[in-house]
């Protein structure tokens, strides 16, 4: 596969910058040491001190998903089985810098992408229950995302698209799997709150005391929440597990009564699109191996 590139920034995050917001916006904050932390397709991450972390937009695109961090966390954290960086302080455009901001939580543990499916496999529970607790009827002015939660037709010309660069007979096996998705009916019933990118780098995991194995300690990155087919969610159980363990993820949800017919063959296929697009990361990336793992489990099914 050709590699996907980032995204290139509308605007350069330096520490000289968020200092100057700090200072002018959240004075009792402005002294904490700042570090950078990391750079991803959205946001610029810098810790501020031990227990905080400031979160800025890097291209006009995330700034919405930002906004929608804030309105709707607070929300939503109450309600959820697991910690996530609810935002507590805001920051506004000033300094030259054009988008608003926020500090939240510094939430600690590993990210899932950088350990083995082994490790992966042990929280198959956790995530579900997460997802049980999250995935509920949203209300009317939930956010909407073009492209999570939708229904496939919606996606079907990119993900054809992507599936131009795999090779055959791994194209064929794939687009199999996504049209089996197409053909089910879309979902029914009432939009369900979504993460919109549960995937293991948005998963952080530390070990248990006593117990030598890794549990998964926080949920982050909420950027691209939205309400909708489940389906769009539950995709990542190809990208996170095991077939024994996805087996487990999957009877731990099976009893889910807001799970309409078809939703485990459409996120068969919503994990064919996610795959593939990661899969064509760069090698370094660390959704590189997340995404190669996923096309290998989904061809290893059919």
């Amino acid at each position: 596969m050709t590699p996907t590139p980032v995204p290139a920034a509308d605007v350069a995050v330096d520490p000289a910058l968020v200092r100057a917001l700090l200072r002018a916006q959240h004075p009792d904050l402005a002294r904490l040491e700042l570090r950078f932390a990391d750079d991803g397709w959205d946001n610029v991450i810098y810790r501020l001190g031990t227990e905080l972390a400031v979160r800025l937009p890097r291209r006009d695109v995330a700034h919405a998903l930002l906004l929608n961090e804030v309105r709707w966390l607070p929300f939503l954290a109450p309600r959820l089985p697991l910690p996530v960086p609810v935002p507590l302080h805001r920051g506004r455009p000033g300094e030259g810098y054009p988008y608003h901001w926020a500090v939240v939580p510094w939430l600690p543990g590993s990210s899932a992408a950088s350990v083995g499916v082994q490790v992966r496999d042990g929280y198959a529970g956790e995530l579900a229950t997460f997802f049980r607790a999250l995935h509920v009827p949203a209300p009317a002015d939930a956010p909407r995302n073009p492209v999570r939660g939708v229904p496939l037709r919606d996606r079907d010309q990119a993900l054809r698209g992507r599936l131009e660069a795999v090779e055959e007979p791994e194209r064929a096996a794939l687009l199999d799997i996504w049209e089996r998705g197409l053909a089910e009916v879309p979902h029914a019933g009432p939009r369900l709150w979504l993460h919109g990118d549960p995937h293991p780098h948005n998963m952080l995991v530390r070990d248990a005391a006593g117990t030598g194995k890794s549990r998964l300690c926080a949920v982050i990155d909420f950027g691209d929440l939205t309400a909708g087919d489940p389906a769009s969610d539950l995709a990542v159980a190809w990208l996170h597990f095991s077939a024994s363990a996805r087996a487990e993820f999957r009877r731990q949800l099976e009893n889910h009564g807001l799970y309409s017919p078809g939703t485990w063959e459409r996120a068969r296929a919503w994990a064919v699109n996610y795959a593939v697009l990661m899969a064509a990361l760069p090698v370094g990336d660390p959704l590189h191996g997340v995404g190669v793992h996923g096309i290998g489990q989904l061809l290893a099914e059919a």
